[in-house]
């Protein structure tokens, strides 16, 4: 095919029919080929083509001297093109992976700078594809990794799209001669010691000299294995409606779901409903790290079982399961004064407590906790706190972070608990939002 007849431009025109009304088209610009081809081909298209507003993002690592100079390169291009260019600086944090800590800070850049109906288009092809699901299969992915990179998908307000997945690499640089452009490599592209680019310069090479479809080939299972993983999210979808059964406590506002409906489905069935439930909230498990699952499920009814999750905790109680995050794992602080009950007050680590109606006499204090407490109810006489927040089955993890309204060492009230929240009598009640966000008491 001669390059200058390319097909490219009504390709990528096509991608990008369904996103001509977003509000900005922005170009993850690293100065690449990938990047550079894209870039040109929409500039290019832009001119007898009605687009969203055009520019472009090129993220400064910082992590190797050569990429000083590729901010210049990258301004120059723009330049030429008439795009508005962006550059922003991150800090990579270190750790067992520079690939994958890159990668991360990479992106939460984009999404700060993706706003609402934006489009971040990245310039993957069919060629990283194919590398990606070397790469995952490496590392004993499941069915949604080796789904590899999908075309499109949320990314912080807008959305992110791929539109060079279904165009090799050969035809980029085809591209790129018969427009003589001139593009960035990246040293470190050459670094074997990198999994990605061991795969690309070793194993690659030798699969397509076997096989020259190869690429094309790994490209094409890779959307067989999205279009099973859709499947998969429609199955797991069916599944989390019968556990998603209203909890009876509302204004915790945390994640939970019923555990019966769960616990009655098969085991490859539950991970695939928990994996679906548990994606947006954490870094999902290996295959070693669900045995937690296993254990919270078989645990003694009367037990509180946890399942340590990277980015938070799977509690059991109250015949459910909840996850638990941020605030909700640090332990609150001792008793506080409240000098002036008439505003709410902030609770270290655990939100904050107000009245509704009249405020009690002082002097208070919220407490929490310890063990022992006894509550004075005008129809039953002195209760124990521990029986009384039985009867009422309040799951275990909330009990030693309800707010305890005591005057002195009477015990006033218990937040959010009807009958226990407040003195009817004196038209007043003790209300609890668990955590600083606007939520819970709307």
């Amino acid at each position: 095919m001669n390059p200058s007849k390319s097909d490219l431009p009504s390709r990528l025109m096509s991608s990008l029919e369904p996103w001509r009304d977003a509000a900005h088209w922005r170009v993850a610009f690293s100065g690449g080929l990938d990047s550079t081809v894209l870039l040109h081909l929409l500039a290019d298209l832009a001119k007898i083509e009605s687009f969203p507003a055009l520019s472009a993002i090129h993220i400064h690592h910082g992590l190797q001297a050569a990429a000083d100079a590729w901010p210049a390169h990258c301004q120059s291009v723009c330049d030429a093109l008439g795009v508005p260019l962006h550059v922003m600086r991150v800090t990579v944090q270190t750790g067992a992976s520079l690939e994958r800590a890159a990668r991360e800070a990479r992106y939460a850049a984009f999404m700060s700078l993706t706003e609402a109906d934006d489009v971040l288009l990245t310039g993957q092809h069919r060629d990283d594809q194919a590398e990606t699901l070397l790469f995952r299969l490496m590392r004993g992915a499941g069915v949604r990794g080796l789904s590899a990179m999908p075309a499109q998908r949320p990314l912080g307000q807008g959305t992110l799209l791929r539109p060079l997945l279904d165009v090799s690499r050969a035809e980029l640089e085809a591209y790129a001669r018969a427009h003589q452009l001139h593009w960035i490599e990246d040293p470190s592209n050459q670094d074997r010691q990198f999994s990605r680019n061991y795969l690309r310069h070793q194993v690659l090479p030798l699969l397509t000299a076997r096989w020259p479809q190869a690429q094309a080939s790994m490209a094409r299972s890779a959307a067989h294995l999205r279009e099973a993983q859709g499947l998969l999210d429609e199955m797991a979808q069916l599944d989390l409606a019968h556990a998603a059964t209203p909890s009876g406590f509302s204004w915790l506002a945390l994640p939970s779901l019923e555990l019966a409906p769960l616990a009655n489905l098969s085991a490859a069935r539950q991970r695939n409903a928990l994996s679906h439930w548990l994606a947006p909230l954490t870094r999902l498990p290996d295959t070693d790290h669900w045995s937690g699952w296993d254990n919270l499920c078989s645990a003694a009814g009367d037990a509180s079982p946890v399942w340590r999750l990277a980015d938070g905790e799977v509690h059991r109680s109250a015949g459910r399961i909840w996850w638990l995050s941020g605030d909700w794992l640090c332990v609150p602080a001792a008793s506080v004064d409240w000098h002036d009950p008439s505003t709410p007050l902030r609770l270290a680590n655990n939100g904050r407590v107000m009245f509704s109606g009249q405020t009690p006499i002082g002097p208070l204090r919220i407490g929490y906790r310890q063990g022992g407490e006894v509550m004075h109810l005008a129809d039953r006489g002195h209760r124990d706190l521990k029986r009384l927040l039985n009867e009422r089955a309040v799951p275990g993890f909330v009990r030693g972070r309800l707010p305890l309204l005591f005057r002195g060492a009477e015990l006033l009230a218990v937040a959010n608990l009807p009958g226990l929240d407040g003195q009817e009598s004196d038209g007043w009640k003790l209300h609890w939002q668990p955590t600083d966000e606007d939520q819970g008491l709307r």
